[in-house]
């Protein structure tokens, strides 16, 4: 008989409060309840995330979150198998409030904890609506705070192929869209904006694409923007109204001609048929299009999953404890955060 668990997980890795239960095997997985308290609003009038407001409301939202969870999942603590929660990478404060919860419900109940790497998180979630488990492929994983190309060979091993050498996608997303007076989260702004522009109005640099790797660096591009704008407008250094949707559609292009090409070498190094695609840039549908027409003429089987499981959510954390629990595995209740955390880097005991 398969043996199947149910996880309640926790993610506070930087301004969303998500609670998830699941339960599944290794090769299927339902989630039950997934729950999600969004900051935007609260950190939008400063332009970007305050850690000390991030760890505050994460504090006010944990407990109705999870109530609300279990109730949804017709699940009384009891029932939860393990409880896990994200270590890392993310805002030390905000990990410290999920983590510990996490900590708390497993010693009250006498039930295992796992603490969890963000970042594997997003790297397994297109795999989490599937029924073969994990797969080989290569993945991009692309958010606020990283851009990555990993071989992911099985559960657990992931070779870093490549990632961005200064700003993440995401961050560079951010940026832009503070440079041309759109509010925060800028990636959303850009994608909305860009959809009435033309592409090609302007000729925003590739980096990287020669250089035979598969790094990025989109620090030049964020410039290369600047400097349009200051062209554009020397008196005030600021773009008008109407010069946004080819400056957000010409940005857009540029990431995503990057993103694409980069990935698809890397599927055609690796002899691999499988790509995926996830972390919170993988909802921007002009690059889910983009990669999906590459894969398409390049015969590649895409991965990615819905939107709501793209962005930071706690489903993601709960898969990724549900594959190392039927594993055997535990972590030890004075493990640690680590806002800095690497993938393979968590001990963990059998």
């Amino acid at each position: 008989m398969t043996q199947k668990a149910t996880i309640l997980a926790i993610e506070s890795s930087c301004d969303e409060t998500a609670i998830a239960i699941l339960r599944g095997d290794l090769m299927r997985t339902e989630i039950l309840s997934s729950e999600i308290s969004s900051q935007i609003e609260i950190h939008r009038e400063h332009g970007g995330v305050v850690p000390e407001l991030a760890s505050r409301n994460h504090s006010l939202a944990l407990r109705p979150l999870v109530d609300k969870a279990l109730a949804e999942a017709k699940l009384s603590i009891h029932d939860i198998d393990a409880f896990a929660a994200t270590a890392g990478p993310g805002l030390a404060s905000s990990l410290l409030i999920g983590h510990t919860a996490a900590k708390a419900m497993a010693v009250a109940t006498k039930k295992p904890f796992l603490s969890i790497n963000h970042m594997e998180g997003h790297l397994l979630s297109p795999f989490i609506a599937g029924d073969r488990g994990v797969l080989p492929n290569i993945s991009l994983v692309v958010s606020g705070g990283h851009t990555m190309i990993l071989h992911t060979q099985e559960f657990g091993s992931y070779q870093l192929l490549g990632k961005s050498t200064d700003d993440a996608a995401g961050e560079a997303y951010d940026k832009v869209a503070k440079m041309l007076g759109l509010p925060y989260p800028g990636g959303p702004e850009i994608e909305k904006t860009a959809k009435t522009g033309n592409p090609d109005a302007y000729n925003f640099p590739r980096s990287m694409l020669k250089k035979g790797n598969l790094d990025f660096s989109f620090s030049g591009l964020k410039t290369a923007v600047l400097y349009t704008i200051s062209e554009l407008n020397p008196e005030t250094g600021r773009a008008l109204p109407e010069q946004l949707p080819d400056l957000c559609a010409s940005f857009q292009q540029a990431v995503i001609d990057v993103l694409v090409k980069k990935t698809i070498q890397a599927a055609q190094a690796s002899k691999l048929t499988r790509i995926t695609m996830s972390g919170g840039v993988s909802c921007n549908g002009a690059l889910r299009d983009a990669m999906l027409d590459a894969c398409q003429r390049h015969s590649f089987q895409l991965d990615i999953c819905s939107k709501h499981l793209s962005t930071d959510n706690a489903a993601m954390i709960a898969y990724v404890a549900l594959q190392k629990f039927l594993r055997g595995e535990q972590s030890k209740l004075d493990a640690d955060i680590d806002p800095n955390l690497p993938l393979n880097a968590l001990v963990l005991r059998k």
